[in-house]
């Protein structure tokens, strides 16, 4: 079993790798739904949740509750390939490959002016219509050190052209990756 983490920016199409992974058997672990999740319980923002827990707890919070929820899957007996949907820093990038033998990364890149549309049409709770918002998310998501992560990726795939090319890509990418 490979433990695989994808990353790129809001909008670039991480979900769609993920959804995808899995039809093919992998199980996906996002780290936005463990943000998203710890949010609901303080009755924060998302945003101000991931500020606050890395304040709180340090730059590898969200990847240490995520490295714990893996090892609870893998004792549980799973034995395909988990997929870590939304690294954003190294690290967590770090953190994965200290905890999981052969940890790779793929991130997906999309300009922003496609991103912000995908965005605009998904209407997740954390997504805006306001480009000056998106911009701002995208900034946040830099300071992260999402740019440090996608420059040292194993993979980058474009996604900035048809949904066809986008799945051929993915899929050649997960064949070539066994996962």
């Amino acid at each position: 079993m490979r433990v695989m983490g994808i990353s790129g920016m809001p909008g670039s199409g991480k979900s769609f790798v993920a959804e995808t992974a899995a039809e093919k058997g992998a199980m996906i672990v996002s780290m936005g739904d463990i943000i998203r999740e710890e949010a609901k319980k303080r009755g924060e923002s998302t945003k101000d949740t991931a500020q606050n827990l890395r304040k709180e707890h340090g730059e590898n919070i969200v990847a240490e509750l995520t490295v714990e929820k893996i090892k609870k899957i893998r004792e549980d007996g799973f034995e395909s390939s988990i997929i870590v949907e939304g690294i954003r820093s190294l690290f967590e990038v770090n953190l994965f490959k200290e905890n999981f033998d052969d940890f790779i990364i793929l991130s997906v890149f999309a300009n922003p002016d496609i991103r912000f549309e995908r965005i605009k049409s998904r209407q997740r709770e954390d997504d805006t219509t306001d480009y000056e918002t998106f911009t701002s998310r995208d900034k946040r998501e830099l300071d992260f050190g999402i740019g440090d992560v996608i420059s040292l990726s194993n993979k980058i795939i474009i996604n900035e052209s048809d949904l066809d090319s986008y799945l051929k890509q993915i899929n050649e990418f997960l064949e070539e990756y066994n996962i």
